[in-house]
């Protein structure tokens, strides 16, 4: 394992922290969709950590019941929110993502989860990220698994950028760690989560409180958390565009508690800027290979709570982007996957998005389109026990 010499995330976190709808189907991912490919591929995996609100990201403005379960927070195609495919759009947040979506450079596949019905982001993450059972011994990240059966593996070098391997690239196989520089400004869940944590202490609250309104490079900094995300993104991008074509990231910020039309749109803005940057650090031949697969632990509460912000549990979307995804079915501009509804019989638990596909199905379809990778070894080797045909749909309609 080595560490890339970088320098980035310069902007301090200070010395604080020291001390009817429901029966309606999406679009279905047909066989040519990611039929088997071939040449220099690359594969970025991005986990959206805390907790991603697909409903929020990419919101069902076809279902009634939408607004009937947000009222005052459900947008419209009239009201901001970019239309999608006429039942679907994309909140203005990431809206920067939508020349990717005409280029047929964008998808997203709704209603997913890993096999985790729990509600604690490190076991859900776990699984998300291993793909095996909660506490098995010697667990390994699904993507060192999928290194193995990649063609000429040592010209396929991956990295982590973290500070150390993170679960999805955990294993036997040698990964690269790009460490970014810890001391970036919080994402707004984090800041969040320490105003709670000492509201009980009201000295530390109040100091709290003056460090985390210092204003520019201050605790939180949004546009020095944004630029800091950028660069870090485009020099991955760069990375891929040598030596690397597999690399993995994690973007904070998802863990919306508390008022998530306010914190809501930063992660979305972070998502959408991180893709753009990859995609400028590739340049257009690497890019025009490429596919970036986010996905995340659980989703959320469809009813706001009292602090205005949501739960953890239930379904939620994926993100594809890529050149690697144009002129495949994923070019027909329709959000993929089952939709559920949401009638209140339709709901998960009575309160969140019911899981109708797994996100498992989508990373195998993605590996087996970036890498050759055979059905018959991905659901032996990668994703044991997955029922994965490669000349099958992604997802069944119903």
């Amino acid at each position: 394992m080595t560490m890339a010499d970088a320098s980035l995330f310069r902007l301090s976190r200070r010395g604080f922290l020291c001390g009817a709808a429901g029966a309606a189907s999406l679009a279905v991912l047909p066989t040519a969709t990611l039929a088997a490919g071939s040449g220099d591929n690359r594969l970025v995996v991005l986990i959206l950590r805390g907790g991603m609100d697909g409903v929020d990201l990419v919101q069902p403005h076809g279902d009634p019941g939408l607004v009937a379960l947000r009222p005052g927070m459900a947008l419209s195609p009239d009201a901001d929110l970019l239309d999608l495919d006429g039942f679907f759009g994309l909140h203005p947040a990431a809206g920067d993502l939508m020349g990717l979506w005409q280029a047929g450079e964008l998808g997203f596949v709704h209603a997913v989860a890993s096999s985790y019905r729990g509600q604690k982001h490190f076991e859900a993450q776990d699984v998300l990220e291993t793909a095996e059972a909660e506490g098995k011994a010697g667990r390994t990240g699904w993507l060192n698994r999928a290194l193995s059966l990649m063609p000429r593996i040592g010209q396929r070098r991956a990295v982590d950028i973290t500070a150390a391997v993170e679960p999805i690239l955990s294993g036997p196989n040698l990964v690269d760690v790009w460490a970014a520089r810890p001391d970036r400004p919080l994402a707004n869940d984090e800041m969040h989560g320490f105003g709670d944590l000492f509201a009980g202490d009201a000295a530390f609250a109040a100091s709290f409180q003056d460090v985390a309104n210092a204003g520019p490079g201050g605790l939180f900094d949004a546009a020095a958390r944004r630029a800091g995300l950028i660069e870090m993104a485009r020099q991955v991008g760069a990375m891929l565009n040598g030596d690397y074509r597999v690399a993995s990231f994690s973007l904070e910020g998802w863990d919306t508690h508390v008022d998530q039309r306010g914190q809501f749109p930063q992660a979305a803005g972070d998502l959408s800027a991180a893709i753009l940057a990859l995609r400028e650090g590739m340049g257009p031949a690497a890019w025009s290979g490429t596919i970036v697969l986010a996905l995340t632990e659980f989703g959320r509460s469809l009813r706001l709570n009292d602090r205005g912000g949501t739960d953890h549990g239930g379904a939620s979307c994926a993100v594809l982007a890529g050149g690697g995804l144009s002129g495949s079915g994923l070019s027909r501009k329709t959000v993929m996957g089952r939709w559920p509804g949401l009638a209140p019989e339709a709901l998960y638990e009575g309160r969140a998005l019911m899981p109708t596909g797994d996100v498992r199905d989508v990373a195998a379809a993605v590996l087996h389109r970036q890498f050759d990778i055979t059905p018959a070894n991905i659901t032996s080797k990668v994703f044991p026990g997955l029922a994965f045909d490669g000349a099958a749909s992604l997802l069944q309609a119903g």
